[in-house]
This record gives structure tokens, C-alpha cells and sequence, in this order.
């Protein structure tokens, strides 16, 4: 059998909560590690859905700065407990892997902590999957310090029942009467650590989520809408060219981590704030999307969504459908959402966008590169705003201060005026608080609109 060159994975040191548990794979160019991706295809995977994905996985680690140099896919009934693919397929893979120089080899499909081990043992270089794949690729990515928690937080919790393979203690030791003690004791040792350091990530992202829900609470006066959709879909570009902003951009997977609001002026009377959030992605890490929560929380508070997709992409119904059980897990699929078809100027056939629209919709395409359909857009969320809340004029005596605050504190005060012993308020209102205010007699003159 092939001798295949060995490539240490990991080094002999007890965890360390200062230096990330996963190294990114590589740094692109001249430095890349070259990469072999690996799927199994089970009976209720076609063909179609193979390759999307496996040409996913292929973005996803030039993203980590890896370079794909093969593919390898096996078509089985069930999956093999001990080593996830056959054994010939193994043995394949692996000379395969020493023909190309390939240092890493990386999963489609999620592997357990066994089949990881094991297939390290045989291969004798680096294994990862999809999940530790994205995990590196959301590490390199995280700028601020709530970023960078969740993220340890999910590499954390993915690692827990993986140290034995990722610290390699034992196997260090070389086993045998005399060695096994210290190595078991350590592992103990790190287990222990992650567990302590999991627990103070979650306290400390707890209070980052109060923290949010104050801010959030502080600005219910107007309306939030939130943007959501697969990574790269064109959510920040979209952002920007709504709000005049510069929101980072980037053509690559999971370029934006960070919520990021604007508020955005339709006209002089309307107004809402928008956010941008986390891109999704097929069998996306469930770890990731519970780290995320105080991120994704803006989703579950706003309005209503703005879905994002990229349709020009083959594979956008099958984006569609991932976003959707995404937005199921966090509880807000009955939420208002509107589809924003975007790159509509890559789109050479727009009877294939009159199909998403139909399938998917409401919503509209647009092309937030070039502004094309954007004003379009902007009236339809117009709309949207409009019809949660009612703009009037309100004459209220200046004595009568708990009525000017609850104005403040119920809606958005867009002009206000003192006339003598009086306070000439134009504010944006919910119908339920317009209409008390009407019933208490403070409604100016010409003061619906």
C-alpha cells in the first residue's frame, strides 16, 4: 500500500484560550495548502445536488485560502460508522492524496469525532468537514469583539468531543505502562478548560444580548426591517446603495459577520431602520447559528425581512429554500417578507425571474450594483412602513407633559413646534396610538396623512 506522507496536525500543548482552536487553512497563493473535497452521495441526494454542493464547498475553501486540487465522490446506501467512505474509496483517496501533495482533505458531510480520527490515522494529513471548514472561515472573518465570542463559542462547543483528536495527547505520549497517566490527565485537564471558558462566553454574550435589547427597545419608536439571505446573495451592497453608506464588501462568502443598522429616509414623512445580518448557507453549523443568536436576535425583532437572492445563481431556488429553514429555526418564518431578487443585471432571461417571483414572491428584482429597480424597492418598503403606522399632526397643551412623552415614546416625533401655551407635534404613529390620541381631542387641523 501507498505510504502517504504525514502532516502533524496539532501540537503538544494543553488548551489555550487565548489562541483559536482551528489555524486557517491556509493564507491563498503561493502559500495555499492544497486541498482533496470528498461527499458521499446517499440515495436521496441527485446528481444536481451533489455537484452544487460540492462546487459550494469548493468557494467555501478557496474563502479559507485553501486550492482545490480533486474531487472525490462515492455513491453509497449508507454511510460507513468507522471512516464515513468505503474502504476502497479510502485507499483511493489516499493515493490520490500523495500523488498531488495534498495536506488536506475536506468533508461535505459532517464527520464524528471517531471518523475524524480515524481517517487521519489512515490518510496521515489533516481531515476536516464542512462545519470546521466554516467555523475557520468565520474566525478569520470576525472584527469585533462580539464577532470573534460567537465564534469561539461555536469552535468551542464543535471541539469539545473532538480534543482527543485535536490535542493528540495521547498518541504524543507514545502510550505504553508509564505514559498513558499524564496524557489522560491532561486531556481531563482541557476538557475541563473549554468547559469553564464555554460557560463565560455564554454569560458574557447574554449580557451583550441585554445590552442589544436595550438599544433595540430604545429605537421601537420606528420601524425595523432586517435583511436576510444566503451569503454572498449581496445583502451589504444592497445595504449601501439604500442608505448611502459603506458597509464592507467583499465577493466572497461570509464577508459581513456584524449586524450592521442604517436608518434610511423614504421621504420626509417615513423613515425605518435597516440592518444587515449573517449570510446563511447550506447545512449551516447549528453551533454557529446558537453563537449567533445575540446577532440574529435583530432578525426576530424587526417588522419585517427584506429576503435577499442572488438570482442569477443556478442553484438560487435551492438558496431560497435553505434561507427559509433558517428563518424556521429562528422562529420567524410568519414574519412579513419581501423577495429582492438582486443581480438582476447578470440575468439573461427575466422569464427566469417572473418564476422565482411567482414561486417565491412577493417581491421584485433589482440590481443593487447598479441601482437598477432600487426606486421600485423603495416604494414597495414605503408601503410596507406606511401600513404599520400613521403620520398626524397633534396639538397637545404644553402643561400636559405625559402626553407629549408618550407621543415621544410610542412613536417617531418628525417636527415639533411651542405655540404659546401649546406643543404642535408631527409625529408617526401606530394606528392604535393615533387612534387614542384623536379620541383625546389633541388632533390638529389637516393632521391625517
Amino acid at each position: 500500500m501507498t505510504k502517504y506522507r504525514h502532516r502533524n496536525r496539532t501540537q503538544n500543548r494543553s488548551y489555550d484560550e487565548t489562541k483559536s482552536l482551528f489555524s486557517p487553512t491556509g493564507e491563498g497563493g503561493a502559500n495555499a495548502e492544497t486541498a482533496i473535497l470528498v461527499a458521499v452521495g446517499l440515495p436521496d441526494d441527485t446528481h444536481a445536488s451533489i455537484t452544487r454542493s460540492m462546487a459550494e464547498l469548493a468557494e467555501l475553501a478557496r474563502t479559507a485560502g485553501a486550492e482545490v486540487a480533486g474531487r472525490v465522490v462515492q455513491r453509497r446506501t449508507r454511510i460507513v460508522g468507522s471512516t464515513y467512505i468505503g474502504k476502497g474509496k479510502l485507499e483511493e483517496l489516499g493515493e490520490t492524496a500523495a500523488e498531488l501533495g495534498a495536506k488536506l482533505v475536506i468533508f461535505d458531510n459532517d464527520l464524528s469525532p471517531g471518523q475524524g480520527k480515524n481517517l487521519e490515522k489512515f490518510l496521515r494529513i489533516k481531515v476536516i468537514d464542512r462545519s470546521e471548514l466554516i467555523l475557520d472561515i468565520f474566525a478569520t472573518h470576525a472584527r469585533t469583539e462580539t464577532a470573534k465570542l460567537q465564534v469561539e463559542l461555536a469552535q468551542l462547543e464543535y471541539a469539545l468531543p473532538r480534543l482527543t483528536r485535536l490535542w493528540d495527547h495521547l498518541s504524543r505520549l507514545g502510550g505504553g505502562i508509564g505514559t498513558r497517566g499524564p496524557g489522560e490527565t491532561q486531556l481531563e485537564v482541557d476538557r475541563r478548560k473549554v468547559r469553564e471558558r464555554i460557560t463565560r462566553l455564554r454569560k458574557h454574550l447574554a449580557r451583550i444580548e441585554k445590552s442589544r435589547a436595550v438599544q433595540r427597545k430604545a429605537r421601537r419608536a420606528g420601524v425595523t426591517a432586517s435583511l436576510v439571505g444566503y451569503t454572498n446573495a449581496g445583502k451589504s451592497t444592497l445595504l449601501n446603495r439604500l442608505a448611502g453608506s459603506g458597509v464592507y464588501v467583499a465577493d466572497e462568502l461570509f464577508a459581513t459577520l456584524d449586524t450592521t443598522s442604517r436608518v434610511i429616509d423614504l421621504d420626509k414623512d417615513y423613515r425605518f431602520v435597516l440592518s444587515d445580518t449573517v449570510g446563511f448557507i447550506r447545512k449551516l453549523p447549528h453551533g454557529l447559528v446558537e453563537s449567533f443568536k445575540a446577532t440574529l436576535s435583530e432578525v426576530r425583532e424587526s417588522d419585517f425581512l427584506l429576503h435577499v437572492v442572488d438570482a442569477s445563481s443556478d442553484d438560487a431556488e435551492q438558496q431560497i429554500e435553505t434561507v427559509k429553514g433558517v428563518l424556521g429555526e429562528l422562529g420567524v418564518r410568519e414574519k412579513p417578507i419581501m423577495l429582492v431578487l438582486n443581480k438582476e443585471d447578470r440575468i439573461d432571461d427575466p422569464l427566469a425571474l417572473s418564476e422565482l417571483l411567482n414561486r417565491h414572491g412577493p417581491g421584485l428584482a433589482v440590481s443593487a450594483r447598479n441601482g437598477a429597480g432600487i426606486d421600485e424597492l423603495r416604494e414597495a418598503i414605503r408601503r410596507e412602513v406606511a401600513s404599520r403606522g400613521v403620520v398626524i399632526d397633534l396639538d397637545i397643551p404644553a402643561a400636559d407633559s405625559a402626553a407629549v412623552a408618550r407621543v415621544h415614546r410610542e412613536g417617531e416625533v418628525l417636527e415639533k413646534e411651542f405655540v404659546g401655551d401649546r406643543v404642535l407635534l408631527r409625529a408617526r404613529l401606530p394606528l392604535p396610538g393615533a387612534a387614542r390620541f384623536r379620541a383625546l381631542g389633541f388632533t390638529a387641523p389637516h393632521g391625517d396623512t
